[in-house]
This record gives C-alpha cells, sequence and structure tokens, in this order.
C-alpha cells in the first residue's frame, strides 16, 4: 500500500528550528521526484521545495532560501525539510508529494500534512 506520513511539525518560536520527515512505504522514494508544499489559512499550496529522483538536484522557493533544506535518505525511503530560521509567515500546514511519470503513466501521491506554527 503506498502511503506518505509528515512527522516533525508543531509549535516553535520566532528562529527557531524544526525538521519535517516524510516517511514512505509502497514505493521507492529515489524513483520519484519528492517536493514539500504548504498552505497556510485562507492561501493557496505553494511549492517550498523539491528534490529530484535519481542524482537528488534540489530547489528551493525564493521565499525559503538560505534558510530550509530538503533532502532525503534512500535507505529510510525518507524525505525530510530542515527548517531554520523560521518566521511567523512560514506559519502553515506542510504537506509532502511524490510523482512519477513513467511510460506515460503520471502517478502522485500526497502525504495528510503536518501543522507548523511559528509564534511567540
Amino acid at each position: 500500500q503506498v502511503q506518505l506520513v509528515e512527522s516533525g511539525g508543531g509549535l516553535v518560536q520566532p528562529g527557531g528550528s524544526l525538521r519535517l520527515s516524510c516517511a514512505a512505504s509502497g514505493f521507492t522514494i529515489s524513483n520519484y521526484v519528492m517536493s514539500w508544499y504548504r498552505q497556510a489559512p485562507g492561501k493557496e499550496r505553494e511549492l517550498v521545495a523539491f528534490i529530484t529522483s535519481g542524482s537528488g538536484v534540489t530547489n528551493h522557493a525564493d521565499s525559503v532560501k538560505g534558510r530550509f533544506t530538503i533532502s532525503r535518505d534512500n535507505a529510510k525511503n525518507t524525505m525530510y525539510l530542515q527548517m531554520n530560521s523560521l518566521k511567523p509567515e512560514d506559519t502553515a500546514v506542510y504537506y509532502c508529494k511524490a510523482r512519477r511519470i513513467w511510460y506515460s503513466i503520471e502517478s502522485e501521491y500526497w502525504g495528510q500534512g503536518t501543522q507548523v506554527t511559528v509564534s511567540s
């Protein structure tokens, strides 16, 4: 059964850090483009960062560049988002996504989300 399970969210003060995890089962994350998205109340879901399949090239949104780092551990079949220097505007539900197009067949999976709240 294909599943993505996020964890690691919580309440943190401005300037603090959190590490989100996205544990995958039922498929191999290194074969997929893995992404983190977030959605704040009243706003559209936005892409935060992604890591490509295979070699694992990463890209981060300008709003988080230099503060957040996406990574994956193939042995654990888990993706991470290290979030440093957190700001109140980072408050959102964070989701992980896996996507692959293989011989014209698209597969896409989402996790259930984890809440991150940055507040003093």
